[in-house]
């Protein structure tokens, strides 16, 4: 098992772009957390988000802080899916915000000026220009494509990205479905970043699966 080693916080706010894998424990299963997030972050993740459904808070806050340790080492940042607490208790550079969690203005209270919140848009720009005004970071739209983690979501066009690249400045992360077959067309309607779970981590080689994002993006 790997181990990690403490790393320093980095004091600059990062920007979300390129490859933002979503290590999700339902979907690793049995398999080792820190082996998983040392091979995505080896083939090239540029953001991690931590996402665990379960109500173990002491696992989650030990898995949380193991997460961010690796980010530490490769430069990355972590974003914290849904728990606010969470974030501020392991000190992660960020969370990731859904219609039923606390708004951008509490996040921000709690986590302070230098951290990254994300808000899930689904398939409404609205709720993305109205993100970036309340200070969001960064937008998230989908599903684009069928998605086994979550198969009741919404649909998202593609044309979603041509409108909201031409009336947002924040950085735009596109979610659903996504493999690195699909996701040139997302990059080049106006996605900033692909958000990846089973493309990555259902596979046998994490750090080949990851490293296979990294061409989408040369000339972005």
């Amino acid at each position: 098992m790997f181990q990690a080693t403490p790393h320093p916080k980095s004091p600059a706010k990062f920007t979300v772009a390129g490859l933002y894998a979503i290590v999700d424990t339902s979907v690793l299963g049995p398999r080792d957390l820190g082996d998983a997030v040392f091979a995505v972050l080896k083939g090239g993740a540029n953001v991690i988000q931590y996402r665990d459904k379960s109500g173990d808070q002491a696992r989650r806050g030990q898995q949380a802080e193991l997460v961010k340790q690796l980010c530490r080492q490769f430069g990355r940042p972590l974003v914290i899916n849904d728990d606010i607490a969470l974030a501020k208790a392991i000190d992660a550079d960020g969370v990731h915000l859904g219609k039923h969690d606390p708004s951008i203005v509490k996040a921000r209270q709690v986590l302070g000026h230098n951290a990254i919140i994300g808000v899930s848009c689904y398939n409404e720009l609205a709720l993305a220009i109205e993100a970036e005004k309340n200070g969001a970071d960064y937008v998230a739209f989908g599903s684009f494509f069928s998605s086994k983690t979550k198969p009741d979501a919404v649909n998202a066009p593609l044309t979603l990205l041509h409108e909201a690249r031409q009336q947002l400045n924040v950085p735009i992360t596109a979610i659903g479905g996504i493999t690195a077959d699909n996701a040139g067309s997302l990059i080049a309607a106006g996605a900033d970043a692909v958000a990846v779970i089973r493309d990555i981590f259902d596979r046998s080689d994490i750090q080949a699966a990851a490293s296979r994002y990294n061409p989408l993006f040369i000339d972005q």
